[in-house]
């Protein structure tokens, strides 16, 4: 074991004797002082000091304040955390302030990206993060209930939908709500109540389109941006083995066809399948978001806009198919000459799998798309389709290319590892792996491939185990605590507690017709 991952596993123990650790970080001082002299790690030792009081304390560097460099700290990881923030504030002195509202081209991949991941940028995380959030909504505002008669479908109503999942100050209005119907079984996508009187016998509530309209959140981003959000699969993994695993041509522009451009069959029909006889299906996901999409853009035509599209799980492979279909239908003026025309179109996807084939990466590149690809190394999702014959294959690329079954990945790849986070406890379970709110966990403490996980936002660690049982004991975090108060009954008149009629949301027309304020 290398001295960073030693240094590491000391000072991230929860409950190591003060006395162990003086013992061992010594003992690794003396062993690697002039190995580790350019080092984190050597950093961290010569700036630790044990006082007699058996006390860790940060030793004082010249022209630092007492405040920071003498205080007493019983906690380890507290400790590291001071050195980080004090090591932060060096390295930013020199800096001039940015403003996400300067660079947002930047954040959103202009550059790919480049010099933004390792170190990690202060700025794009949270960015990342954010759109992250706008996914876990999907997930939040759910009704995952079979004992619910309005399972399958969204829990609030668009215009209380950030309100209900704790995101009414994100500045966004949701203006579309979308729904999805399959001729294939996806297991753990849909949902189906255990009922006879059902909201929708085909359709399940996939997510959102929002517009930016608060006008301190549009002058913090800099322009006014459409987000189209949405919903995957939470702890069940099964929808993997459902997949056709073959490719089709996606041929969603019938002028310019591309029958080389092929995605996974079972991912086109989730977003071009539609049910006559259903209401929220009578128009497909696909007619949906270009029908709402069409209508935001006229409506702020000649402002700066984005559109930024995010998922988790099998929500980001529909991310990644939606971002092709706008752009290959020129929705965001990639066919026209004038670029100031260009609307950029951004997919910050979590947790996705292999969406199409190599042709259908190059037509992604030669439309401007820009994909950032957050995966956990150790979550299985990412790997499929293509186990075998994929972009990593090397050997006989253009014959393997030609292949039903072989699949390129699209983008900037994010690599993070739940290993490194002191908070997760070791497991086997691929969910917790896979879980949207661990991902959002370790970027908040991922600061680049050889830097130490700390947190840097604050954000809390008991997010994870709202879906899953990731945190480790000693956190007294509950796993799955998230759920509505008592079920989502309520006492009605009587005393009898029943499940509340959602009428008004149920009942709102969603028909792309659908214009009310």
């Amino acid at each position: 074991m290398n001295s960073p991952v030693i240094l590491r596993s000391i000072f991230t123990a929860p409950s190591i004797p003060v006395s162990e650790v003086s013992s061992q970080v010594s003992n690794l001082g003396m062993v690697h002082r002039h190995a580790l002299s350019t080092s984190f790690s050597s950093v961290i030792l010569q700036r630790l000091m044990f006082s007699q009081d058996q006390r860790w304390i940060i030793r004082p560097k010249k022209g630092r304040a007492p405040h920071i460099t003498t205080a007493a700290i019983e906690s380890l990881p507290s400790m590291l955390d001071a050195l980080d923030v004090e090591e932060k504030m060096e390295s930013e002195t020199s800096k001039p302030e940015r403003y996400l509202a300067d660079i947002w081209k930047e954040i959103q991949g202009d550059n790919d990206w480049e010099g933004l991941l390792d170190p990690m940028d202060d700025i794009l995380r949270k960015e990342i993060i954010r759109y992250g959030e706008f996914a876990q909504a999907c997930y939040d505002a759910f009704d995952f209930d079979p004992f619910s008669k309005y399972c399958g479908s969204c829990k609030y109503h668009r215009r209380e939908l950030f309100q209900g999942v704790g995101m009414s100050d994100y500045g966004y209005e949701v203006t579309k709500y979308l729904y999805a119907t399959s001729n294939i079984n996806l297991t753990g996508l849909f949902q189906k109540p255990r009922v006879q009187k059902l909201w929708s016998t085909h359709a399940n509530w996939m997510g959102f389109i929002a517009v930016a309209t608060d006008e301190e959140e549009m002058k913090r981003l800099g322009r006014r941006d459409i987000v189209i959000s949405w919903r995957g699969t939470v702890t069940n993994l099964e929808w993997i083995v459902d997949l056709m695993d073959y490719l089709r041509p996606a041929r969603l522009n019938d002028v310019h066809p591309h029958p080389d451009v092929k995605v996974e069959a079972g991912f086109l029909n989730l977003y071009t399948a539609r049910e006559r006889d259903c209401r929220f299906c009578k128009s497909n996901a696909r007619d949906q978001v270009l029908s709402e999409l069409r209508r935001l853009l006229q409506k702020y035509r000649g402002e700066q806009l984005s559109i930024t599209i995010t998922g988790h799980s099998l929500g980001s492979a529909l991310a990644v198919l939606s971002a092709y279909d706008i752009a290959e239908m020129g929705l965001n003026g990639s066919e026209s000459d004038d670029q100031a025309e260009w609307i950029p179109v951004t997919v910050f996807s979590f947790a996705g799998p292999r969406v199409g084939n190599a042709a259908f990466k190059k037509r992604c590149e030669e439309l401007g798309l820009k994909f950032l690809r957050v995966v956990n190394v150790h979550d299985s999702v990412p790997k499929v389709p293509g186990i075998l014959f994929n972009e990593n294959f090397k050997m006989m690329k253009d014959w393997v290319d030609k292949f039903p079954w072989s699949y390129c990945h699209v983008g900037v790849e994010l690599a993070l590892d739940h290993t490194h986070s002191p908070f997760l406890k070791p497991t086997n379970n691929l969910s917790c792996f896979h879980n949207l709110e661990a991902h959002l966990h370790l970027l908040d403490g991922y600061h680049g491939r050889e830097h130490r996980f700390h947190l840097s936002s604050g954000r809390d660690p008991a997010r994870v185990n709202k879906s899953c049982d990731f945190l480790k004991e000693h956190y007294l975090v509950p796993p799955f605590w998230r759920q509505d108060a008592n079920k989502g009954l309520i006492q009605n008149s009587e005393g009898r507690w029943v499940q509340p009629d959602r009428i008004r949301i149920i009942e709102e027309p969603h028909t792309d017709t659908d214009r009310s304020p």
